[in-house]
């Protein structure tokens, strides 16, 4: 029997929320076990990429699901852009998984941004950099990362801030500013 998934109407299609497919993959017992994590990918002052990874109860990876984010694309990605990313991120390592896809893998946070980023860009078309112009890419460090992923995987806001305290305490002085800023802001 299939599940009824709470949707959202947009340009008269049904989407299916991220919320509503984490929350029967946290209550069906047929993903009893089952782990969803992250990582970052990549990010920047302007962007950031990340990567969710659903493992069944063996530890074999069975669904994954990357997503991007932009810091100037809307009002709320100026200061939340890596937790849209995730929540983006877990949504399409769930439709991976087979859950919500009834109409669409995207989900309809997705969606609702991809709308708020055609309506917010610029009308007529930029002009291409010039190809001589360097792009620089910001890979995050290992010590960031484990970091990164060991607090995304504490639920409990009070306990997630106390080891964020706990590790820019110990290891604060090898983070790069950029770093820093991310940390700063789970």
């Amino acid at each position: 029997m299939a599940h009824n998934f709470k949707t959202t109407n947009i340009k008269g299609k049904e989407y299916v929320e991220v919320n509503e497919r984490i929350k029967y993959f946290r209550t069906a017992p047929e993903y009893s076990g089952f782990s969803l994590s992250s990582s970052l990918v990549h990010f920047d002052d302007n962007s950031c990429i990340v990567k969710a990874t659903i493992k069944n109860p063996d530890g074999f990876v069975v669904a994954v699901g990357f997503a991007q984010e932009d810091r100037q694309s809307s009002y709320i990605n100026k200061t939340s852009y890596i937790e849209n990313c995730e929540t983006s991120a877990w949504g399409r390592a769930l439709a991976n998984l087979g859950i919500g896809i009834d109409t669409s893998i995207a989900s309809s946070n997705e969606v609702a941004m991809a709308i708020a980023k055609q309506d917010s860009a610029p009308k007529q078309q930029k002009q291409a950099a010039p190809k001589t112009e360097a792009v620089k890419e910001v890979v995050a460090s290992d010590l960031f990362q484990r970091a990164f992923d060991y607090l995304m995987g504490i639920e409990n806001l009070e306990e997630r801030n106390k080891m964020k305290a706990a590790i820019i305490k110990k290891n604060g002085a090898q983070f790069t500013e950029q770093e820093m800023k991310v940390i700063n802001t789970l």
